[in-house]
């Protein structure tokens, strides 16, 4: 028995792609699990071909490489029957109001195929699990310590929080590097290919390549030669500073970062 009242079915989707960029990224798998009023239940499966080389980061995540997607139909080409399979169902999954739905949009526009996700009810499951389970120092001192924050956003009394979490989180997970450059190498969500902290520049083949825009996948010393008015703009928007200085000492004074060591080895 379903656990909520359903008007209309209710389709949870989840999406692989080619990266994590609704505008520019493709969709490589799309499934649609439906529940229907009356609580049955139906899985509708695609796998495409992207029409673009699937970045092996995004590979080493899901599995997918060109090869598995080399003989399957483009997302154009099946376009109605998700549509038939989508139906007039409502949507739910997990932070698909900020990846999935989006990118699927632009799936849909680039087919030339309406989907009108407004006149559609959105479910995120994420949303619901993070407003339900706060993820604040003070719901992590209560989870970890037992102890309730009194003393919230205090400077010291935070910073005295914190100390505690970090004990009780190594003394529960055993298995947690005890060494702190074991634990930096564990809390480091950069990719190794990225250049800058955020990842806007990544290397490729021995070359900074931008990782993000219109423009992902240019090599930005081919930008600077190319096109200096959009290094410009790289340089006078609002990105991350570390990301502008690498632009800039590359634009400027033709210094570039030393790559690293798995990237001197390919191109040696």
């Amino acid at each position: 028995m379903f656990p909520i009242q359903l008007d209309r079915p209710l389709a949870f989707i989840d999406i692989e792609a080619t990266g994590v960029y609704p505008r520019t990224d493709r969709v490589i798998d799309l499934s649609i699990a439906t529940v229907l009023p009356d609580g049955t239940r139906r899985i509708d499966n695609f796998r495409f071909n992207p029409g673009v080389p699937i970045p092996p980061e995004a590979s080493a995540i899901h599995g997918i490489k060109d090869a598995d997607v080399a003989q399957s139909p483009s997302f154009p080409q099946k376009a109605d029957a998700v549509l038939k399979a989508l139906g007039d169902s409502d949507l739910a999954g997990f932070n698909l109001a900020r990846f999935d739905i989006p990118i699927l949009a632009e799936e849909f526009l680039r087919a030339g195929k309406p989907f009108y996700v407004e006149l559609r009810r959105v479910i995120d499951v994420q949303r619901i699990f993070h407003r339900r389970e706060p993820r604040d120092l003070t719901a992590a001192l209560a989870f970890y310590c037992g102890e309730v924050h009194a003393n919230a956003h205090g400077a010291e009394a935070d910073a005295l929080a914190t100390l505690k979490i970090f004990e009780a989180q190594v003394s529960r997970y055993k298995d947690l590097p005890h060494s702190v450059q074991e634990l930096h190498q564990y809390c480091d969500v950069r990719h190794p290919d990225w250049v800058d902290r955020s990842g806007r520049l990544k290397w490729l083949k021995g070359e900074v390549v931008l990782n993000f825009g219109k423009k992902r996948g240019f090599p930005l010393r081919q930008l600077i030669q190319s096109d200096p008015n959009f290094v410009k703009w790289l340089l006078n928007s609002d990105f991350p500073r570390d990301m502008q200085e690498i632009v800039r000492a590359a634009a400027n004074e033709g210094r570039w970062p030393a790559p690293p060591p798995t990237d001197v080895k390919e191109s040696a």
